[in-house]
């Protein structure tokens, strides 16, 4: 390999780590919260049917509101319709996308676990963790949840790596025992 050569591939090499460097800085990385942690911590939960979303700016970012219809309390005192707060969304032309925020849709329904301080508009605890999506089987009429973060690179730090785990197609009854049984404080089975 000549002088010239070698020096465009080490332009190359060093262009290519510069881009890997800026991509990985701009990556989102979160810690684990196992369904417990969810449960104890979120101030509510509640299973909520999509109203409306709108987007607008705030201090030189991007937000989405999202009104929902609270169908089902599990914890917490909500009104019979809330706004959650999701970081991202569409302004005109422009699109911000936050890795593992939730993004919803009219009329889908979904299990949230809220966090909120008096005052301040709600948000979903451990974004995509938080974040229950309610699916209809359209032949059996069957309802399965399934937890946004069951394809997420968490970091669980009892571990110290990252995992890919969550609750991907649990029957609604079985969902919502486990839900009753963590916010009772029962250990996991």
């Amino acid at each position: 390999m000549s002088y010239v050569e070698r020096r465009r591939f080490l332009w190359i090499l060093f262009l290519m780590a510069l881009t890997l460097l800026a991509i990985a800085a701009n990556a989102t990385t979160l810690a684990r919260m196992r369904f417990e942690e969810l449960a104890q911590q979120a101030t509510a939960v509640a299973r909520l049917r999509c109203l409306d979303t709108k987007s607008f700016w705030h201090n030189g970012e991007i937000w989405t509101d999202t009104q929902f219809e609270v169908i089902e309390q599990a914890k917490g005192a909500l009104q019979a319709t809330v706004i959650v707060r999701t970081l991202g969304g569409t302004v005109g032309h422009l699109h911000s996308r936050v890795e593992e925020t939730p993004v919803f849709h009219p009329a889908e329904e979904t299990y949230l676990f809220l966090w909120g301080r008096e005052g301040q508009p709600l948000r979903v605890l451990g974004w995509s963790q938080g974040t229950f999506r309610i699916a209809r089987d359209i032949k059996t009429g069957a309802q399965t949840v399934t937890q946004d973060s069951t394809t997420a690179s968490l970091f669980d730090p009892q571990v110290r790596r990252f995992v890919h785990e969550g609750i991907r197609n649990l029957p609604i009854s079985i969902f919502q025992m486990k839900l009753r049984k963590a916010l009772q404080g029962d250990p996991p089975r």
